[in-house]
């Protein structure tokens, strides 16, 4: 008996994930549905919006609210459900490269042939992106759960109703807009909780104002990277400009803006030094990224910075959920990856290829 029966597509999603080059894998993944509410009660965002694109509109605001203690299994839930129903796509941010040397430049002693190491990115080559018009009322119910989401969906339609609508992408970044809908329908509904907006930096401030005493009903507590353990369902938040590198560097800087970006921890290994991470607008998608991670003395791990390998975007905010741990493997757990039916794990399939999800297709599938 499969455990999920109501899933029709697991076994055909499973051979996709292995099979990520088959003809079909991209329409096999398309097919991926989100949960029926009795497996993970979510609203999908796409009902917190009525109409067609370039005359929709807001329909509904309001949020669930849960005790802050409760949430993190759900945070981590409702962000692999997206990640899903996006399509699975995946950014390896582990693979390290080493450029040659410019001509005339002395090389190091310990790579004499080469410069210094640079991260090699893996970009999704799967999935569903933002110009879907599958998705298109999803992103806009995103949009739906912050202050500034009406004004952005009105903007959005004019763009839509204007010359070659069809091809037009989303105006506005929609990562923070994304963080606000999975905190929304994770319980983290009062501002209070969480302070929902189209700019990471707000939600950011108030975590800094919450490890300062002066928002004591914060959700999440900001701490430098490797100051505290990270658990799913933390945030990870990078500075993009300015380059913030603490958190003292932001605390000059509350309330005025900044461009940031912070992705959902979903799982953390200590054995290979991963840090897996899911964020919306992330390559035109709701795609998940594995971090490359060290563990200085007397530190926890944390994502590697800028000083150590080229090209990596420094995390320089680790909001931590005031709520206990639950396993470092919640990923694994979560209802969507479950419901697949499979025993499914990440693997490589070689060295030049991104990692993908791998499973052994057993009589359940």
């Amino acid at each position: 008996m499969k455990p999920f029966a109501v899933l029709p597509y697991a076994a055909a999603l499973a051979s996709a994930l292995i099979c990520a080059d088959a003809p079909d894998a991209q329409a096999q993944r398309e097919r991926y549905v989100r949960l029926p509410s009795e497996i993970l009660d979510v609203t999908p965002p796409s009902a917190r919006v009525r109409g067609m694109p370039g005359a929709m509109t807001v329909q509904e605001q309001a949020c669930r609210t849960m005790p802050t203690g409760e949430t993190r299994r759900r945070v981590v839930d409702v962000a692999v459900q997206e990640w899903g129903f996006f399509g699975f796509p995946i950014v390896d941010a582990t693979k390290v490269e080493r450029r040659f040397l410019p001509q005339g430049i002395v090389p190091d002693a310990v790579n004499p042939e080469f410069a210094v190491p640079r991260i090699g990115r893996n970009y999704p080559r799967l999935g569903i992106y933002e110009d879907s018009d599958r998705v298109a009322a999803d992103i806009a119910g995103y949009w739906a759960v912050t202050p500034e989401g009406g004004g952005i969906l009105d903007a959005q339609n004019r763009a839509w109703a204007g010359p070659g609508g069809d091809d037009v992408t989303w105006q506005e970044p929609w990562s923070a807009a994304f963080i606000s809908w999975v905190m929304c329908e994770a319980g983290l509904g009062t501002p209070g909780q969480f302070q929902r907006s189209v700019a990471h930096r707000v939600y950011i401030d108030q975590a800094i104002r919450a490890r300062d005493g002066t928002a004591p009903q914060g959700a999440f507590a900001a701490y430098d990277s490797g100051e505290a353990e990270i658990s799913p369902g933390d945030l990870l938040c990078n500075g993009r400009r300015p380059g913030y590198r603490t958190i003292a560097d932001r605390r000059r800087y509350l309330g005025v803006g900044a461009r940031t970006h912070c992705d959902i921890v979903v799982k953390v290994d200590d054995v290979r030094m991963r840090i897996f991470v899911i964020g919306g607008n992330v390559h035109r998608s709701v795609s998940m990224t594995l971090l490359a991670a060290v563990r200085a003395p007397g530190q926890h791990l944390r994502p590697v910075d800028e000083d150590m390998i080229d090209g990596v975007r420094t995390v320089f905010a680790h909001l931590k959920l005031r709520a206990d741990p639950i396993e470092a493997n919640a990923l694994d757990n979560s209802a969507t990856i479950r419901s697949l039916g499979c025993v499914v794990s990440f693997g490589q399939r070689g060295r030049e290829t991104p990692p993908i999800l791998v499973g052994s297709l057993d009589d359940n599938c």
